[in-house]
């Protein structure tokens, strides 16, 4: 015998399937979710290049604004692949979103991309997680911890824009410097040891590291400007200059080391 279901409006079932999502939850399943849209449009192998890159950007972005539509109405939000709405600064809640963090790595089958989620409250990032789909991970700001142990020697920088100031300092400090896309990729190979830092000058934007840094700050590592400012979101002018992630026992040289090649150079 069938039971028939109860009887619910539309609105009724919003609320409570909400009510259940909580905001670390509902992070954390936004970026497993749009990890598995990017690898099935890219596993099927029917596009190429620009087209699959643009493909991924577009479905992921239309997939995740929905879910934050539905879940979190009344928040601001902030993406690379969405036009800018200003009303966001003036909510103390806002999501911070790059549905695909290295769209050439992802388009040409490179490892080195990922999935950015981010909630901002009050300019700080309170969730975050970072997806790696194609390792099969999400790091997770309640959960993430970073790796300790002996220092790998290793410092990663863009793929794209390598910055001097990176190199200079790797090289006072006898490590090495290596390349990868996704500035997710770069942070959180911090997280698990296979760097000690990440250095970056030169300019990105607050969907470049909104994520990343509120995990890598969760797991303990240190996260500032080059200055050793806080790094905060949500701003008007949503362009970043730089940003280090580092093990929080090499920051104080690090950030000595940067002043003094700005001191130096007249910049970073």
């Amino acid at each position: 015998m069938l039971l028939a279901m109860p009887q619910c409006n539309q609105k009724s079932r919003i609320s409570v399937m909400t009510a259940q999502i909580n905001d670390s939850i509902l992070t954390k399943r936004l970026a497993q979710g749009t990890g598995e849209i990017l690898k099935g449009v890219r596993n099927v192998g029917v596009l190429r290049g620009r087209n699959l890159g643009d493909a991924g950007d577009d479905l992921a972005q239309n997939w995740i604004a929905r879910v934050l539509e539905q879940h979190r109405p009344d928040d601001g939000f902030l993406s690379e692949e969405a036009a800018d709405n200003l009303e966001r600064l003036n909510k103390n809640r806002v999501w911070i979103i790059d549905p695909l963090d290295g769209t050439k790595e992802f388009a040409t089958g490179r490892q080195d991309w990922a999935v950015h989620i981010a909630l901002v409250e009050n300019g700080i990032p309170t969730h975050a997680a970072v997806g790696l789909p194609d390792l099969g991970v999400v790091f997770h700001s309640a959960d993430a911890r970073a790796v300790s142990g002996p220092f790998s020697g290793k410092v990663a920088i863009s793929h794209n824009r390598p910055p001097q100031v990176a190199e200079h300092i790797a090289a006072q400090l006898g490590f090495d410097t290596e390349a990868l896309g996704s500035a997710g990729a770069k942070a959180m190979h911090v997280l698990l040891g296979d760097y000690d830092a990440y250095i970056h000058a030169g300019g990105m934007y607050e969907w470049d590291s909104a994520a990343p840094v509120g995990v890598c700050k969760a797991a303990g590592l240190h996260c500032s400007r080059l200055d050793g400012s806080e790094l905060t979101y949500n701003h008007k002018d949503t362009f970043l200059p730089d940003v280090l992630i580092c093990r929080p026992e090499l920051a104080e040289e690090i950030l000595d080391l940067a002043a003094k090649y700005r001191e130096e150079n007249g910049a970073y």
